[in-house]
């Protein structure tokens, strides 16, 4: 294993990591720290992969276990008042496409962590197989839940719109 196959393979395949940071983290500098963290886990991880699935197969589940693991984390130590302090807003975007994105990306992190774990495989276009690998269910439940994922965001947009 040389460290700079590692490191070209993670250049290659960052927008993995920071899809997933962007789900699971609000604040720019938390994403950094969860890029990190998730780049240490693969690192550490890096020798037991095989190659019997294609690395970005197998970053999406580190990243993905890695992120929810911290989530998980989070969730146990609330945020206080002095963690929110310097947290800014988004402005909203002239770009109709663009608020269309973040009204997603806000509807999608309303949902559960393995919700949106389903979700960000499904728009990078994976294969419900290969979903079903990286998440540890079958096929079918990978279908089943996307189904009612789609419906949950749909109303939660819907939702969205009209407080809005």
């Amino acid at each position: 294993m040389a460290e700079s196959e590692f490191i070209q393979l993670i250049q290659e395949h960052q927008r993995i990591i920071h899809k997933v940071c962007r789900m699971y983290v609000q604040r720019p500098e938390d994403r950094d720290d969860l890029f990190q963290e998730i780049t240490l886990q693969a690192w550490k991880s890096y020798p037991r992969f095989k190659g019997n699935a294609r690395f970005s197969t197998w970053l999406y589940r580190v990243a993905l276990n890695t992120a929810i693991t911290h989530y998980r984390k989070q969730k146990r130590n609330p945020i206080t008042h002095s963690d929110i302090t310097g947290y800014e807003l988004e402005e909203a975007p002239s770009d109709p496409t663009e608020a269309q994105f973040q009204l997603m990306y806000k509807a999608i992190g309303e949902l559960s962590e393995v919700d949106k774990a389903l979700v960000l495989l499904y728009l990078d276009d994976y294969p419900y197989d290969d979903i079903a690998q990286m998440m540890g269910i079958t096929a079918n439940h990978v279908a089943v839940k996307m189904n009612r994922i789609k419906s949950k965001l749909q109303s939660i947009t819907s939702q969205m719109r009209f407080n809005n």
